[in-house]
């Protein structure tokens, strides 16, 4: 009997599973200048890490007075990320390895991310992970995107898990605060370095400064064992 046995982990997926930012970078960039905007920064993206896909171009349409409609924008960015996450799109090789290493103990997986389900099961067919982690939630299909605690819940039910035995990795602030808000623990791996002291991270149970360049399987597979005992059985 594994003593993770009660504990199930839920992953976000872009910049903790994968490397996808670069990506949304530039579907981002292509799809605004398609519409007028030419300026669109690296550093205006990182304003968008952590919210959903819709969220971030309903927020495009306010900056940038696009009059656009919402799911043309949404269906357009859509459109471009899904064709360069196809070409490549990079796993963080310890998050694999963390994957994998919970697969071999059994533990219950899912991925409860802001992307377009199309686009999420298109990642993980595209890197493999899709044999490990076949349960799947999209922001798109919940009320509410993070920091709402919707996606996490309906991961959790889609799992059969209580909340109290879930586990959630994230990368970003808002994700941190929605496992806070859905009684969750959290791993936070910030995949900007610069944002860890952001509010959202400050509920985290494990907080990894450093991010990815932090990040091991071994030590975050040691953490989980290390407070499943403090908790001690179901």
């Amino acid at each position: 009997m594994s003593i993770l046995d009660t504990t199930a982990v839920i992953f976000d997926l872009d910049g903790t599973l994968v490397d996808s930012e670069p990506n949304y970078f530039e579907a981002s960039r292509e799809t605004l200048a398609a519409y007028g905007v030419t300026d669109f920064t690296w550093a205006d993206q990182q304003e968008s890490v952590g919210i959903s896909t819709r969220e971030t171009v309903t927020l495009w349409r306010e900056r940038y007075g696009l009059s656009v409609p919402v799911e043309e924008l949404l269906a357009e960015k859509n459109r471009r990320y899904l064709e360069l996450a196809r070409a490549s799109t990079p796993v963080h090789p310890e998050m694999r390895k963390f994957v994998e290493l919970l697969a071999g103990e059994g533990v219950p997986m899912a991925v409860a991310s802001g992307s377009a389900l199309r686009t999420i099961d298109a990642i993980l067919a595209g890197t493999g992970l899709d044999a490990y982690l076949r349960t799947v939630v999209s922001s798109d299909e919940v009320a509410h995107g993070k920091p709402a605690p919707d996606v996490f819940l309906e991961a959790a039910r889609r799992l059969g898990a209580a909340p109290a035995d879930c586990v959630v990795v994230e990368d970003a602030a808002p994700g941190s605060a929605a496992a806070h808000s859905a009684g969750m623990r959290c791993i936070a791996v910030p995949y900007l370095a610069a944002q860890a002291d952001a509010p959202g991270f400050a509920t985290a149970d494990l907080l990894l400064r450093g991010g990815q360049r932090e990040f091991t399987a071994r030590a975050a597979y040691d953490w989980l064992a290390g407070t499943a005992r403090q908790r001690g059985p179901a």
